[in-house]
């Protein structure tokens, strides 16, 4: 048994009651538990011992000899519970699950708001995890369910999503996930190689152009990725949804730029194909060919999981470039001012300095702009000693977020799949009961 120690302004006279919390006896005063007369506990030291049906529905039992409240609770919650009545917050100590700590709270009639910063932080967060796990267990749950009260349309439907967007729910949809891998690849390829002037060929005008077998390829590969797209919006159960998705936005901006320079080849007349404007539209159009490339993060677990650890990393990103470019401004100012005395100088000003800075800073050095006199040449030693200093700092702390979401994101995928087999398990268990009866 443990004893909250008395008030110092205490009376004798004052009631004081004991409770049993999971066999641990705690003796509790009414002074201290009518600071929270809202509590159970305050409730319990308020009502009369003679009325059993009040007390009977405040705690589990009463043994009237000894005066003693029973309850069938944690023992360890209620240590970090009765300091509320003390200190006016309350603290959930390690080894307690924050969320059995909340229904806790909610039996002894506590109201959340006195729990203290930093522990509401950490419940929002395995809030937030058990929201994750319940999504996911709720992706897998449509995965396995077969539906026989949908139509026909319905169900064709569901087939093309899971096969366009499930690629571990059949062979079918496996090797067409390949067969869109290898089809990114392969164009990413063609449109690299289709720049070098050994392989191009010259049109009609004299202009070097991509081989037509490229072309070909690349036509074939635009096939591809338009009839997956097209399908893939088709069998969406949410049209405006996946339309505004930031991935299909990149499917949709690698698709576009065939068919406008398609359009404006093919279908606009010969006057209009020798404005320089349209002809530079064409090629900006080409070159947008390369937001394919970003295709892969959608077949790629590991880049997903980057993209989302870089975003957690926000803030230590911003640090970094708010570190060089704090750094950039002031050696290319330096710089400016240091290398004036030079008849031969290379730097002409100081945004032209920020160049020199900026290759400087991240160890790159191109040589193209140096400094030539000894303090410039200071300065550089000194530009480049703090920009190995500014990019190490918050190396660690992003790295750290990748690792950490990482290793969440695959405990969590292996919460979900144990809460699906739990609840294929009672449902057996509920099959077999129905069965036996």
């Amino acid at each position: 048994m443990w004893t909250i120690p008395k008030p110092k302004y205490r009376t004798d006279d004052e009631a004081e009651i004991t409770v049993n919390i999971g066999g641990v006896r705690v003796v509790l005063f009414g002074d201290v538990l009518n600071r929270y007369p809202e509590s159970r506990l305050a409730e319990l030291v308020n009502c009369s011992t003679q009325n059993y049906e009040v007390m009977s529905s405040l705690c589990d039992d009463f043994d009237p000899g000894r005066k003693e409240f029973y309850f069938d609770r944690d023992p360890d919650a209620f240590k970090c519970i009765i300091d509320v009545y003390y200190f006016d917050e309350i603290h959930i100590k390690r080894g307690i699950c924050p969320i059995c700590f909340i229904k806790e709270m909610e039996f002894w009639k506590i109201d959340q708001s006195v729990l203290d910063e930093c522990c509401k932080s950490y419940l929002s967060e395995k809030e937030e995890e058990l929201k994750e796990i319940a999504n996911k267990v709720k992706v897998i749950l449509d995965d396995m369910e077969v539906d026989q009260c949908i139509t026909r349309t319905q169900r064709c439907q569901r087939f093309l999503w899971k096969l366009m967007e499930k690629p571990g729910s059949s062979l079918p949809a496996r090797v067409i996930a390949i067969a869109s891998f290898l089809s990114i690849l392969v164009s990413a390829v063609v449109m690299c190689v289709g720049t070098i002037p050994e392989l191009q060929v010259a049109d009609a005008d004299g202009k070097l152009v991509e081989h037509p077998f490229l072309e070909a390829i690349e036509t074939t590969c635009m096939l591809w990725f338009t009839t997956e797209y097209m399908l893939r919006l088709a069998s969406s159960p949410n049209k405006l949804h996946f339309a505004l998705s930031f991935m299909n936005i990149i499917d949709f901006m690698a698709i576009m730029p065939f068919y406008v320079v398609l359009s404006l080849t093919y279908l606009g007349t010969s006057s209009m194909m020798e404005l320089g404007n349209v002809q530079q539209a064409v090629q900006a159009l080409r070159i947008m060919r390369i937001a394919r490339i970003f295709k892969l993060a959608r077949h790629s677990s590991g880049l997903q999981t980057l993209t989302y650890a870089l975003k957690r990393s926000l803030k230590e990103l911003g640090l970094l470039l708010m570190y060089m470019g704090v750094g950039i401004f002031v050696f290319s100012a330096l710089a400016y001012t240091m290398e004036q005395s030079h008849p031969e100088t290379l730097f002409r000003s100081i945004p032209q300095s920020f160049w020199w800075a900026i290759i400087t800073m991240t160890t790159v050095g191109y040589g193209d702009i140096y400094p030539k006199t000894t303090l410039g040449k200071c300065n550089a030693a000194v530009s480049f000693l703090c920009g190995v200093i500014a990019i190490a700092l918050p190396i660690h702390p992003i790295i750290n977020n990748f690792v950490v979401f990482y290793n969440k994101q695959k405990v969590l995928e292996t919460a979900a799949k144990h809460e699906v087999e739990l609840m294929e398990l009672k449902s057996g268990r509920e099959a077999r009961r129905k069965s036996s009866s």
